[in-house]
C-alpha cells in the first residue's frame, strides 16, 4: 500500500512577467510557500503562457505571435521549471506549455518533475476548439502513468478529464490519483472540468484534483479571462464526504489549496463501499442498441 500524498494545488493568478527569469523568480516564491505543506505541487494548464505577450514583443494581444514565442522559449522555460523543482527539493507539475515535437506539430505538454530535476511528460489528448481551430495545437499522445514515491498517478489535462476513457485507461494501469490542471475562460468551461473530474472520481473510486488559472489578463490573447477554483474529488461513498468534495478553493482567487490523499481509503471503499463502481465497470463494450419491442 502506498503512503498518503500531501498535495498542493495553486489557483494561479495570471500576471505579466517581464522575462523568463522574472517568471522563474515569481514561480519559486510561490513554490516556496507551497512546499511547507505539500510534497507534490500542481500548477494550472498554460500558467506559463502569461509570458506569451512579453516574449512576442507586442502590446496588442496576438494569438499566433504568442504561440510562436512560447514554442521558441519552451526549452528555456522548462529549464527554469526543472531548476525550481531541484533547488526546492519538490515534486512539481508546473502546469503545461506548448512544445514543438520532432514531427513539427505543436502539442500541449505537462511535465512531471522530480526533486532531482528529472522529467517525464503527458501530452493533452483532446483539443478544445480554441486550441485546434485558432491556436493550431495538435492532438497529443495517449494516456500514460507516472511512477512516484506514492505509487502510480495519472495526468489528464483539462478537457481530457471530461472523457471517461482517458482516466479509465490510467486507473486500469494502476493510477489511484489523477491530476487535472486546467485553464478555462468561462464558468461553463470550468464547470465542465469540475463535473467531469467529480464523475471520474466517482466512477473509478479514485482521487481527481483540478486547479485553474484565475484572473483577467487583457494583454494576453490566450489567457485574457480565467475562471475557476481548485478542488479535490473522491468517491461518493462511505468514508468520504457526501458530495465527494475533499477540498476546494475560493472562486477566481489566487491561493494554495492543500489536501492529503490516502490510498488506503480508496482500497477500503473499493472493497466495502455501498457500491463498487471501479469493479463494476463494464468488462466489454456494449452491443449496439436496437429498438426495444413493445408487446
Amino acid at each position: 500500500m502506498s503512503a498518503p500524498l500531501r498535495l498542493g494545488l495553486l489557483q494561479y493568478g495570471v500576471g505579466r512577467p517581464a522575462s523568463v527569469a522574472a517568471f522563474g523568480r515569481a514561480l519559486e516564491e510561490r513554490l516556496e510557500e507551497g512546499r511547507a505543506r505539500a510534497e507534490l505541487l500542481v500548477l494550472p494548464e498554460y500558467a506559463c503562457v502569461e509570458l506569451g505577450s512579453t516574449l512576442a514583443g507586442g502590446d496588442v494581444a496576438d494569438e499566433a505571435g504568442e504561440l510562436a514565442a512560447m514554442v521558441d522559449a519552451a526549452p528555456e522555460i522548462l529549464a527554469v521549471m526543472q531548476g525550481a523543482a531541484r533547488r526546492l527539493g519538490i515534486w512539481l507539475l508546473p502546469g503545461t506549455l506548448p512544445v514543438r515535437r520532432t514531427d513539427g506539430r505543436v502539442v500541449n505538454r505537462a511535465p512531471l518533475i522530480t526533486p532531482e530535476g528529472r522529467m517525464a511528460v503527458q501530452e493533452k489528448r483532446a483539443m478544445t476548439r480554441f486550441e485546434a481551430e485558432r491556436w493550431g495545437v495538435a492532438q497529443g499522445a495517449d494516456p500514460s502513468v507516472f511512477e512516484t514515491p506514492w505509487g502510480r498517478i495519472g495526468i489528464s489535462v483539462c478537457y481530457d478529464v471530461e472523457f471517461p476513457k482517458h482516466v479509465r485507461t490510467q486507473v486500469e494501469a494502476g493510477a489511484w490519483a489523477i491530476l487535472a490542471p486546467s485553464c478555462t475562460d468561462t464558468m461553463h468551461g470550468f464547470n465542465r472540468v469540475r463535473v467531469g473530474a467529480a464523475a471520474r472520481a466517482m466512477e473509478n473510486q479514485c482521487y481527481v484534483a483540478i486547479t485553474p488559472t484565475v484572473g483577467e489578463a487583457p494583454w494576453s490573447a490566450a489567457l485574457d479571462v480565467n475562471r475557476g477554483h481548485a478542488a479535490v474529488f473522491g468517491p461518493v461513498d462511505r468514508g468520504f464526504p457526501e458530495d465527494g468534495v475533499l477540498a476546494r478553493g475560493a472562486l477566481d482567487t489566487e491561493e494554495w489549496v492543500f489536501c492529503t490523499l490516502d490510498p488506503a481509503r480508496l482500497a477500503a471503499v473499493r472493497e466495502d463501499g455501498q457500491v463498487r463502481n471501479f469493479r463494476d465497470w463494464p468488462s466489454r463494450p456494449f452491443a449496439a442498441p436496437v429498438p426495444a419491442v413493445f408487446a
